[in-house]
């Protein structure tokens, strides 16, 4: 009878080992994220007695920061970067409502211009999945480009996500310039001192369409509504990976020049 060697059963270990732990590193780099889509799923499940749902939803997420920052799961850096794409993503929230790309039907004492203070940290779980995922895979990158040309692109991106309601939408323009810029970087990422690469588009197309997912998942439970899913949901445009994907871009720029600054600082103090 045939029984694999200890060799055979070793090179298939190591693959499996690898990706446990690489999965484990994603979750908990996913722990920020899970608990937004959790409270937003639990609270439209219940009533809550003294709070409109969308007010006790950003005390749930304010306590769990907290406690995410007591723990150590979080830096005081990551929740400084946490807090300015807290304050990006409401940006683009309050003009995307006045707008009518989409709308927060229910009511709330913590809503500025039709949007729930709430809203942000959806944009910030993207800015925490970021900066935990880089920080326990040690990742790095290679061939990135230039400083001030990576700011501009971000700009523009970000830029474009106001004026297309004006102006022509010059995403997929973006885009092509996007897969220019960045054709020669790759992330490094590390696995129980194994290292292992990955083109940062990939990257960026995954994590995009993982977010489309979730956005899916929001949506279903009334965290926000698409014109189209006023009277009944429906899923949300496959167009909406190509924002992701871009909004991805500009969480990248930010926390990989963070990065590089802070790597730069930590050289100059060294003798």
């Amino acid at each position: 009878m045939w029984r694999p060697s200890a060799v055979m059963k070793r090179s298939v270990r190591k693959p499996l080992v690898q990706l446990l732990h690489f999965g484990c590193h994603q979750a908990m780099s996913c722990i920020f994220p899970v608990a937004i889509f959790g409270t937003l799923a639990l609270s439209n499940l219940f009533d809550f007695p003294f709070l409109h749902r969308y007010d006790a939803i950003l005390l749930i997420l304010l306590i769990v920061q907290l406690m995410m920052y007591r723990s150590g799961l979080e830096t005081t850096d990551e929740l400084k970067v946490i807090g300015v794409f807290h304050l990006i993503g409401l940006l683009l929230e309050m003009y995307k409502v006045h707008m009518g790309s989409w709308s927060y039907p229910e009511p709330g004492w913590t809503k500025l211009f039709g949007v729930p203070l709430y809203s942000g940290f959806m944009y910030a779980s993207v800015a925490s999945y970021m900066c935990q995922v880089w920080r326990r895979l040690k990742m790095d990158m290679t061939g990135w480009p230039g400083p001030a040309f990576v700011w501009m692109l971000g700009g523009a991106i970000y830029l474009n996500f106001f004026t297309h309601h004006f102006i022509p939408d010059f995403r997929w323009w973006l885009k092509a310039l996007v897969l220019a810029v960045f054709w020669k970087t790759w992330i490094l990422y590390r696995v129980r001192g194994v290292t292992y690469r990955m083109p940062l588009t990939l990257a960026f197309f995954l994590v995009g369409f993982f977010i489309w997912l979730a956005e899916n998942i929001a949506t279903f439970f009334n965290a926000w509504q698409y014109p189209n899913q006023n009277q009944t949901w429906h899923w949300v445009s496959f167009g909406k990976i190509s924002s992701w994907f871009l909004l991805i871009i500009i969480s990248v720029i930010i926390v990989a020049q963070l990065k590089h600054v802070k790597a730069g600082r930590a050289r100059r103090v060294v003798p």
